[in-house]
């Protein structure tokens, strides 16, 4: 399961619609590294004033490996995060997560870092597995 949904938000899931502070406080409590992690990338970015900010260290376990693959391979949450935060995220290797500010959405850096050639060359024998 994805997320820890309440009895409460899922019921008005049931009835309509949900608002996004709702469900991207719902991602935040069921997937706390994820969680950790975008918001570190967010916050490195806002720091750092550039245009992307990335974080590349591999999770200590499989289970936040997980919560990082369910938080950015569902159109959903990857998409409340993104609208909660402000940012585009990207991501390669099962743990390596950029944001980036939405004009730099296909400039340069962002296209190749979300290339073929980018995926290729972020590859080591240790992520094989991931």
């Amino acid at each position: 399961m994805s997320l820890d949904v309440p009895t409460a938000l899922l019921e008005r899931a049931e009835a309509g619609p949900v608002d996004d502070a709702e469900f991207v406080a719902c991602v935040r409590d069921s997937l706390p590294y994820a969680w950790m992690v975008i918001s570190g990338v967010v916050a490195d970015l806002r720091t750092g004033g550039g245009e992307f900010a990335d974080h590349s260290v591999p999770p200590p376990s499989e289970a936040e490996r997980g919560q990082l693959l369910r938080a950015l391979a569902s159109d959903a949450i990857r998409g409340g995060l993104e609208r909660h935060f402000g940012v585009t995220l990207a991501f390669q290797n099962c743990h390596r997560v950029a944001a980036f500010v939405p004009p730099a959405v296909g400039g340069e850096r962002y296209r190749a870092f979300v290339s073929p050639r980018g995926q290729l060359l972020n590859q080591s024998p240790q992520l094989r597995d991931c």
